[in-house]
């Protein structure tokens, strides 16, 4: 339904449009990005403020489990860790790839990329700094909390450009299908 012939295809009819959560988060992480100050919005993108606000939910997620496992439960630390970890990690893949980067590529191709990338994660971050700076006296939460912030940079950098990239293939026909 256009107004004029230079909106063909710019005004949206609502019996079409659908607006999905994921559609909403990613508007809102445009929104915020383009007003940070002193031209951060140019260096910074949407969906780094994405991955930032879905990764810091499910780090929370991992904490809790970190502590419900060895603090309460007092299961063994990499036992701990390690299910805080994949639990973690699970829910992430998932936030990520429906909220964050609206990827629609098979899955299976992607969890198998991502299970490689959460490996060398866990065993360089999990295992090398947060138990190698447990192991050297530090509080274990504090040790996981500087590991997170080791992993973090690594994970979006990971799933941005090599997990979730946008194929050739799929850019072309993303491209094709808003010329019409």
């Amino acid at each position: 339904m256009d107004t004029y012939r230079w909106h063909a295809g710019a005004v949206l009819d609502p019996a079409v449009t659908t607006d999905t959560l994921a559609d909403r988060f990613t508007r809102w992480c445009e929104a915020v990005v383009a007003r940070l100050p002193f031209g951060v919005h140019s260096v910074v993108p949407p969906t780094f403020l994405g991955f930032a606000l879905i990764n810091g939910f499910t780090f929370a997620v991992d904490l809790l489990l970190l502590t419900i496992f060895h603090g309460w439960w007092d299961w063994p630390l990499w036992l701990s860790v390690t299910l805080g970890y994949i639990c973690a990690f699970g829910l992430s893949f998932f936030l990520n790839r429906t909220f964050n980067f609206h990827s629609h590529a098979p899955v299976g191709r992607q969890a198998a990329i991502y299970v490689v990338v959460v490996a060398i994660n866990y065993v360089a971050f999990i295992l090398g700094v947060g138990a190698g700076l447990t192991a050297l006296g530090l509080e274990y939460h504090l040790s996981r909390l500087l590991a997170g912030g080791c992993e973090a940079v690594y994970m979006y950098s990971a799933m941005r450009w090599v997990v979730f990239r946008a194929r050739r293939s799929e850019t072309a026909s993303a491209s094709a299908g808003s010329e019409r």
